[in-house]
């Protein structure tokens, strides 16, 4: 088996393992969106580095919910600098500069935090600050490898400690899976995720509709009629989504 195969490989056991271990979690984020949902709240996203990916994963997409509100800021994306982002993530005080520009916050709901190492301050102090504006809060984060680091946030707090469900990528220490003498290669934690906040969304669609509060979806823009479906959805919450 070459290394190509052996990293499907792993990616389908941990697709399995998640479903084994992470399945009451995840159902439990489920419920919290639909609730969200049909009290006309909002689900948020964020993530640092490449999980900011995650924050975009559902956000605007063939068969993504319409209120979705990510939370976007190209210091820590790796666009604008990878490693500044690395420094940026770890400053105190930013996570209430993001909390204070997302006006939507009011209308209550979701955030979705996304950190693989659940360790930097930025994620943890967004998890405390929305809680206190009246969000519930789910990470998607590893544990494993969150148990071997050392927290960077003042008061020591993990990502794990401060959220109302923890949703474990089930990866190994330093996500990549797929060993080379000294070094791995083959990070798992952006796909085993993007996996994980789909599961959701589709959950999260059939409990709205067995409250009989079918959710909006965006269709894909490259299907015939997508953009006239979409166009209405666009104009009502592009003045209250600053991403769309």
């Amino acid at each position: 088996m070459n290394t190509m195969e052996q990293y499907i490989q792993e990616i389908e056991r941990l697709t399995h393992r998640v479903k084994e271990t992470q399945s009451d979690a995840m159902e439990r984020a489920a419920t919290l969106c639909a609730q969200a949902l049909c009290g006309e709240g909002f689900l948020f996203t964020f993530g640092t580095g490449h999980s900011h990916m995650l924050a975009e994963e559902i956000f605007y997409r063939a068969g993504g919910l319409a209120r979705v509100c990510p939370i976007l800021e190209d210091a820590l994306m790796l666009h604008r600098g990878a490693a500044a982002s690395s420094m940026y993530e770890r400053a105190p005080g930013l996570a209430e500069l993001l909390l204070d520009s997302v006006d939507t916050i009011r209308y209550g709901g979701v955030l979705f935090l996304f950190s693989n190492s659940g360790c930097n301050t930025v994620a943890v102090e967004m998890a405390e600050l929305a809680r206190q504006r009246g969000l519930k809060i789910v990470c998607i984060t590893n544990v494993t490898h969150s148990a071997r680091m050392t927290s960077r946030h003042p008061a020591g707090l993990k990502l794990k400690d401060v959220c109302d469900v923890v949703i474990d990528n089930c990866g190994c220490y330093g996500d990549a899976a797929i060993p080379f003498g000294e070094h791995s290669c083959g990070a798992t934690s952006t796909v085993i995720g993007a996996m994980i906040m789909q599961a959701i969304v589709c959950r999260t669609v059939e409990l709205c509709r067995e409250r009989g509060m079918p959710p909006e979806l965006f269709s894909s823009a490259n299907t015939h009629g997508g953009d006239e479906k979409n166009a209405v959805y666009l104009e009502k919450y592009k003045p209250m989504v600053k991403a769309l």
